[in-house]
């Protein structure tokens, strides 16, 4: 279960704080290297190089005892498996440093965590890290939603990276914080407060305050296709 005092916050735990720490002096610390392989456009086993010692020294891996790369998946192999004492959490695809990671790569890993039933994969270059999480429900479909990206040259201000980046930190990861980083954004999806306007009980709560506000009474159902039609974006109804 995640430690609740993590979440987005710069105050915590001392993990916390040393996990935050490890993150901000290794992003500073790979500056240079991945600039140059970007540069370079390296291949995709050099970009594997930095990838592994960016997991070690900058999200707290320990390369033998956390980390299996070209991990079997019934006859194919993705780049990495992730374990926690001993047990499978994630798998991590990496592309070429100056290739531009796109759905093709995302089916590729996804596929693999269907197999065995994990909910995590990152998807990485180097310098843009994905997290997805999969939900693969026996009879339903897969369902894969982009939970936190973050691009380690953008212009983006350095402590958002470092939050971002927390939540794929070995001692944050151990600790779940991920999942509810996760249900915090599925709960406030775009779809999932569209579910919300359309549930019976905020239809009535809109119909009464129309008739409050107008005296006029409209029909649920007049409300709900308003909604769907004129006030909610296509695709979200």
């Amino acid at each position: 279960m995640a430690d609740s005092t993590t979440s987005g916050s710069s105050t915590g735990p001392k993990w916390a704080s040393d996990a935050r720490d490890e993150i901000r002096q290794g992003v500073r610390r790979f500056q240079k290297p991945l600039n140059d392989i970007v540069e370079r456009d390296a291949n995709e086993g050099d970009t594997r190089l930095l990838v592994t010692d960016f997991l070690c020294e900058a999200l707290g891996y320990d390369k033998y005892e956390d980390l299996t790369t070209e991990f079997a998946v019934r006859g194919e192999f993705a780049d990495y498996g992730i374990r926690i004492e001993k047990q499978l959490v994630a798998f991590i695809e990496v592309k070429r440093a100056a290739q531009k990671l796109n759905a093709r790569h995302l089916r590729q890993v996804e596929t693999y965590a269907i197999k065995e039933g994990l909910e995590w994969v990152i998807l990485t270059n180097g310098q843009v890290w994905q997290a997805y999480h999969v939900t693969a429900n026996t009879g339903q479909q897969v369902e894969t939603g982009l939970v936190l990206e973050v691009d380690l040259l953008g212009d983006e201000a350095p402590a958002k990276k470092m939050e971002k980046l927390f939540h794929l930190h070995r001692s944050a990861l151990k600790r779940g914080t991920i999942d509810e980083h996760w249900k915090q954004r599925a709960a406030t999806s775009p779809q999932a407060l569209a579910e919300v306007l359309r549930s019976p009980a905020v239809l009535d709560s809109i119909r009464k305050e129309i008739r409050r506000k107008s005296g006029y009474n409209p029909e649920v159902s007049t409300i709900e296709k308003t909604l769907v039609d004129e006030v909610l974006q296509p695709g979200l109804g």
